[in-house]
């Protein structure tokens, strides 16, 4: 009984931790949509997708984190706190790795 609540209890928790945004792959994206810009036209989405990719990175870099330290409070003082993480991949995750496959 003991070995069931104990592999329960750790597959609850598998897969419920946000990414660190350097662990996050870029995703391919199709130059097509940039054919007709000129130099200057490119220079500014350029500017405009690394300031979105650092916005996105920053924000899940601090889900991430967030959910390192209550991982940590949790396994020493509430183990039951950690149903309550907020983390996972979400939008915001997807969002980031299709900017930095556009960035690149």
């Amino acid at each position: 009984m003991r070995r069931l609540l104990v592999a329960a209890f750790a597959a609850s928790f598998t897969g419920g931790f946000a990414t660190h945004p350097e662990k996050i792959q870029s995703a391919s994206v199709s130059t097509i949509q940039y054919n007709n810009f000129v130099c200057y036209q490119l220079v500014m989405e350029a500017d405009r997708i690394s300031s979105r990719t650092n916005e996105r990175y920053h924000s899940l870099k601090k889900t991430a984190d967030n959910d390192e330290v209550q991982m940590g409070v949790g396994l020493i003082l509430l183990w039951p706190t950690l149903f309550f993480l907020e983390g996972g991949d979400g939008p915001e995750a997807q969002e980031y790795a299709r900017l930095r496959g556009e960035r690149e």
